[in-house]
């Protein structure tokens, strides 16, 4: 593509030197396009040539200081955090055999046979399924019907290649058949024909097939920085799995334990995803301000509302085990880690877009950037609040489809405890991540605007910002190559 010309430019001539095929029609003494050959022989080529291939124009001295005086005591804030909590491991308890809370086995469905429901309990046979659900118990009372006799054996466990029998009732949502792999509970209080039962299907070959197209979609699209986000977020399941859930089984306080585990994860996520630079740790300012903007929300409006936590089987479950764990402090806990993933999304979005308008205009100021870069991101709010609600939406559909045959108003479904949950987490995170909009662009627009290195002039522009209006955008553009 050919650059227009400007007046107060010199003639163009050939290109010269090693790197000749990058000069795109550019002036050879253009300061740029000289920092990348070596023909000319002036000093500044070797630097020029640096920067020009780097991911993003490098800041002056002063701002690296300021930026890392304000992450690096975060950053060790975070470290000290995370020694002082972490955790030795979960806590040990007696399994109660209730939900999750049971031993389980794999085993494998050998032998499947159809017989009469009538017969089965006439002969005294015991018609269970999964005695623990409502279906289970119901499906007990049936005395009609094609029922089956499932033979399955245990391939794990001291009990490995034992076989028990299991009645599947006609109206139960799981069906067995021959072959298929599945999870079984085991309760050795119980009567020895009755310490096994099937709780479900072994999924674990779809969905590990599953997470390998993933990952391979992601390094063939990402390349390095798609590979680079599959390793973040392996680390993001450790701190997750090794840190934040044991620690809160513990005792800590799972609001701080959320706070320190959420920073670790996205200065980890950040940087190695995007690199050790000026524009990644304005990013991590913004994110960190959003989710402490998050976090007041949220533990104002939570208290407010007079949300427990405790709304179902499962956290009353957790309550029931570990009296001491705050539940209200964990749906907090919750509410900050879920919004983390979105922030991340919009902060490096928004600090790139600065980046770039920067690199394409250097003499625009910071508000001109503001303004630029925050119409960006008001596309980007319309459409991440919209994911946000979706999301919470699409995972709560059959509570709200209850609500729906219950015919309850809308003021009934709302104010009711579970789904006032799903609101304030819903709406509170909606309000961080459209504060993190003004809030990065502001932040980037500041830091890339104020950038000045020791000879006074644009980085961006370099040796041209002296050469009249029409060397910036030539100015930008051989940096940009490599984005």
């Amino acid at each position: 593509m050919t650059t227009p010309q400007h007046p107060s430019f010199p003639p163009r001539r050939p290109r010269r030197g090693p790197n000749a095929e990058e000069g795109d029609g550019r002036a050879a003494d253009h300061a740029p396009v000289v920092a990348h050959g070596a023909s000319d022989g002036r000093p500044g080529a070797g630097h020029g040539h640096t920067h020009a291939h780097g991911p993003a124009a490098p800041v002056s001295r002063h701002l690296r200081k300021v930026i890392a005086a304000i992450l690096i005591p975060f950053g060790a804030a975070v470290l000290v955090g995370l020694a002082v909590l972490w955790p030795g491991g979960a806590p040990s308890h007696e399994r109660t055999g209730v939900g999750f809370d049971r031993q389980t086995q794999q085993a494998t469905v050998t032998k499947v046979v159809e017989l009469s429901c009538q017969s089965v309990n006439a002969s005294g046979g015991t018609p269970t399924g999964d005695t623990s659900t409502a279906e289970g118990s119901s499906a007990v009372q049936q005395a009609k019907g094609e029922c089956k006799r499932a033979t399955i054996r245990v391939d794990t466990g001291d009990d490995k290649g034992r076989t028990f029998e299991e009645i599947v009732q006609p109206d139960q949502s799981r069906q067995l058949h021959e072959g298929q792999e599945v999870v079984v509970a085991y309760e050795p209080s119980a009567p020895k024909d009755l310490q096994y039962s099937v709780t479900d299907i072994n999924r674990r070959l779809p969905l590990s097939l599953l997470a390998g197209i993933f990952a391979l979609a992601v390094v063939v699209v990402g390349r390095l920085r798609g590979l680079m986000a599959l390793v973040s977020l392996a680390i993001s399941f450790l701190l997750l799995n090794f840190f934040i859930l044991p620690a809160i089984l513990q005792g800590s306080n799972p609001l701080v334990v959320a706070v320190i585990g959420s920073s670790a994860i996205m200065l980890i996520a950040l940087y190695l995803c995007h690199g050790l630079s000026a524009r990644t740790s304005v990013a991590v300012l913004g994110t960190l301000i959003s989710l402490l903007l998050i976090g007041v929300l949220g533990s104002i409006f939570i208290g407010w509302a007079a949300l427990t936590g405790n709304t179902d089987d499962n956290t009353g479950l957790i309550h029931g085990l570990y009296p001491s764990i705050d539940m209200s402090g964990l749906l907090l806990a919750g509410v900050i880690i879920g919004s983390l993933g979105v922030l991340d999304d919009v902060t490096v979005t928004q600090t790139s877009a600065v980046w770039e308008l920067h690199e394409a205009n250097p003499t625009m100021g910071w508000r001109g950037l503001y303004r630029a870069g925050i119409r960006i991101g008001r596309d980007h709010i319309a459409s991440v609040v919209n994911t946000l609600v979706l999301a919470y939406a699409g995972a709560a559909l059959p509570l709200l489809l209850l609500f729906s045959i219950a015919q309850s108003g809308v003021g009934t479904v709302a104010n009711s405890e579970l789904v006032a949950e799903e609101i304030v987490r819903t709406l509170v995170g909606s309000i961080g991540l459209v504060a993190s909009v003004p809030v990065t662009t502001a932040l980037a627009a500041l830091v890339v605007s104020a950038d000045r290195p020791a000879g006074g002039a644009a980085p961006a522009a370099g040796a041209t910002a002296a050469t009249g209006p029409g060397a910036p955008a030539r100015g930008g553009r051989g940096r940009r190559r490599k984005h």
